[in-house]
């Protein structure tokens, strides 16, 4: 091999053996782990610390805290694999001090310490705050639906089921004529066995599926999925997906992950105000703005933001069809706050005339008595009167959106701020997202993907040095 590179020889002893620590580098991202998990008080977060009393000793909870944080931080999220790398890797044996537990001890503590480690990924946040990494007054919401472990298949709603069951009726159907025209053929080739068992197997088919839609009205939303109970059918882009929605508030100045939360429901329309607050809170600010896309526009949402101190920006959606029939749409009236009325574009004025209730809300209802001489009526309305619906809170919508027309450029803000974490997380999970059942574990599982995102950003914006320096201070 002259001529090239030579390694060591492997049977050569070595009079003085080298440390594990001399092969981590001094700025490797192993050792803020191993800083930032010392310095925690596991035992006011929740873990179990107290050694059992008989048998054999359990691992310390630190150190399985570390072997998961470092395994998500590497893109490991398998226990199986966790336990292979704690054999093999060299950070890992200088991380865990060459222990290395069998999969099941892995996997038993990711399931039993989900609340526990989702207050470590918040401790995190916490130091990213003392490390001046934190905008403190502006934050970007959003949601994005990642997959669970279920295949859509094995997911029914109502529109699936009923679909499914037709699909296997058409097909006996199907059958059974062929079987009647083997009947009446008089051939050598009888099919006919092999068709009665087709139908055999539709009809036990059939019956599975009737259980499955007993079990699936019984639910309160009425739809099961049968490997992840939690799981759930949603839109994503257009088309369908069996999983969850996961929801994050985003810092605007480095893009951290300041809070989250993974959800069952698929329609952002009802987690603005709980994902604010959990962001407030977090950054214990006095005040804080906060920008969403117009899927989480909802006025009592809004008002609850406002009432916890929470500016929102957020665009409304457009919903009404008089645009499109050509008639003047809702934006078309003005409202008058100092007279509590409404000017038409005929300049005629819209006057309250009562308050009804309508899905838990109070509206108030405004018309005009000149509608039917009115010489533009035809492009305003097909009825006797336009009439104007209006929330009584419905000054909170006119604050919003006051607030969103002195800062327009709040959007591009939000889509260069909220959407790059996701796209990062979901490229680190890979095609199949998580690989836990039920929202508890999904939950713990997300948690271990956002500390590890948050804490591979503090890192390339700070170096190790700085983090550890900081937590040792």
């Amino acid at each position: 091999m002259s001529g090239f590179i030579e390694g060591e020889d492997r049977t050569q002893a070595t009079l003085f053996p080298e440390r594990i620590d001399d092969y981590v580098a001094e700025d490797s991202p192993v050792r803020v782990v191993d800083v930032f998990i010392d310095d925690l008080n596991i035992s006011g977060l929740g873990f179990r610390t107290e050694p059992n009393a008989t048998g054999r000793p359990s691992y310390h909870p630190k150190m399985m805290l570390k072997l998961y944080v470092y395994g998500y931080l590497n893109r490991v999220q398998s226990s199986r694999r966790l336990e292979r790398e704690a054999q093999r890797n060299v950070e890992l044996m200088w991380l865990t001090g060459r222990l290395a537990p069998d999969f099941k001890t892995i996997a038993d503590f990711r399931k039993d310490n989900g609340e526990a480690i989702r207050l470590v990924c918040r401790e995190f946040v916490m130091l990213c705050r003392k490390l001046g990494l934190l905008n403190n007054t502006l934050v970007a919401i959003d949601g994005s639906k990642f997959k669970a472990v279920n295949n859509r298949d094995k997911n029914f709603t109502r529109a699936k089921m009923k679909r499914r069951l037709a699909e296997v009726e058409a097909s006996v159907d199907r059958y059974l004529t062929q079987l009647t025209e083997v009947d009446a053929t008089e051939t050598d080739d009888d099919k006919g066995p092999e068709l009665e068992r087709k139908i055999t197997q539709l009809r036990e088919e059939m019956a599975r599926l009737k259980k499955f839609e007993v079990r699936m009205l019984e639910a309160p939303d009425k739809q099961i999925s049968l490997t992840d109970p939690d799981a759930r059918s949603m839109n994503s882009r257009g088309t369908g997906m069996v999983g969850y929605n996961v929801q994050s508030a985003v810092d605007s100045q480095h893009h951290l992950i300041v809070a989250h939360e993974v959800t069952t429901v698929g329609s952002d329309r009802s987690q603005l105000a709980n994902v604010a607050k959990q962001a407030k809170e977090t950054l214990q600010a006095e005040t804080l703005d906060v920008v969403a896309d117009r899927g989480y526009y909802n006025g009592d949402e809004i008002r609850a933001c406002e009432q916890a101190g929470i500016d929102a920006y957020l665009p409304k959606p457009q919903t009404s069809g008089n645009k499109a029939k050509g008639l003047f749409d809702r934006s078309a009236f003005k409202y008058v706050d100092k007279d509590d009325e409404y000017e038409c574009p005929a300049g005629e004025r819209l006057i309250y005339r009562f308050t009804r209730t309508e899905k838990g809300k109070d509206i108030r209802r405004y018309w005009s008595s000149a509608c039917p001489r009115c010489p533009i009526k035809a492009q305003c309305t097909t009825g006797d009167n336009r009439r104007v619906s209006r929330w009584v809170h419905a000054d909170v919508l006119d604050r919003a959106q006051a607030r969103l027309d002195k800062q327009p450029d709040s959007m591009r803000v939000r889509r260069a701020t909220v959407e790059h974490p996701f796209g990062t997380i979901k490229s680190w999970m890979g095609a199949t997202h998580f690989q836990t059942k039920t929202l508890p574990r999904v939950s713990t599982e997300m948690s271990l993907h956002v500390l590890s995102y948050n804490m591979k950003r503090a890192i390339n914006l700070l170096g190790t040095e700085k983090i550890i320096a900081t937590i040792r201070a």
